[in-house]
């Protein structure tokens, strides 16, 4: 397993209901917003020779890169991902707590949008940025419809 996918804290000691729990703590939006920067503090950096055409997510504002790797004995999916911006990197986190280190059938049951609705998420961010999460959604069940399929 290469290291950028073992190091993540995502789906290990940083999992969706913390960022739940953490986000439920904060008052106002502008604490959120410094909350889900420093969440994409914490995301390790992919390799650029992993910033690939193949790898990267259409539909978002910024540029982003989604990479992964299945390791069959565990049936789980590692996730990487990386991007330009520091918000969209926290996005992208917030994502990888919920669905990283699943197995294939588990991503494609969890109820991100619900995940999303608890979180107050979408109606805070532009129609850009809200479009582009959802794109690293769609390209994250991609690899898991095709890995499930397997």
């Amino acid at each position: 397993m290469e290291s950028f996918y073992s190091e993540s804290p995502f789906g290990t000691s940083i999992t969706a209901e913390e960022v739940l729990d953490s986000i439920g703590f904060l008052d106002d939006w502008e604490e959120r917003y410094r909350y889900i920067i420093d969440l994409g503090k914490s995301l390790p950096s992919l390799p650029d020779e992993l910033k690939t055409e193949e790898r990267f997510v259409r539909g978002c504002q910024s540029q982003v890169w989604l990479a992964h790797q299945f390791d069959p004995a565990e049936n789980k999916i590692y996730l990487a991902v990386d991007s330009d911006a520091l918000i969209v990197r926290g996005l992208a986190a917030m994502v990888l707590a919920a669905l990283n280190r699943k197995s294939p059938q588990q991503i494609l049951q969890y109820d991100i949008q619900d995940y999303f609705t608890k979180l107050d998420l979408l109606k805070h961010l532009s129609p850009t940025r809200g479009n582009g999460v959802q794109a690293m959604v769609e390209k994250i069940h991609g690899i898991a419809k095709t890995l499930n399929a397997g």
